[in-house]
């Protein structure tokens, strides 16, 4: 399993980077992170369960906090942060982001949903 050798949370562009001991590197934007999280919340509790996340364009990062040797929980600004990113988990977002990424954005438009929020009522 790789392990990171560096991570660094970039508050102003909403992403991650992290470098890991096999050479690889990747920039994880919030936005992926967080309609990617592990939490029951988005996969569900068995195959098919998962739940296609909308709205998150702008979502941001407020904090990471190491879980054990293993893993991050990443604290995102709408709240949620019962995701726990193992080593392993974000090493394969990395590696499969533009599939998990084309596959989000297809599953998006196949609801007529948007990575844009809704439009907040006036008053």
């Amino acid at each position: 399993m790789p392990r990171p050798t560096e991570i660094r949370l970039k508050r102003a562009e909403k992403l991650l980077e992290i470098a890991f001991d096999d050479g690889a590197r990747f920039r994880l934007p919030a936005e992926y992170l967080r309609v990617e999280s592990p939490s029951a919340e988005v996969q569900g509790h068995g195959p098919g369960q998962k739940v296609i996340v909308a709205g998150r364009r702008h979502v941001g990062i407020l904090r990471v906090e190491p879980v054990g040797h293993y893993a991050l929980r990443i604290v995102f600004d709408d709240l949620h942060d019962s995701g726990i990113y193992s080593w392993d988990y974000l090493h394969r977002l990395g590696t499969e982001q533009a599939e998990r990424w084309a596959a989000y954005e297809a599953a998006l438009a196949a609801r007529g949903l948007s990575r844009d929020p809704p439009p907040r009522p006036a008053g």
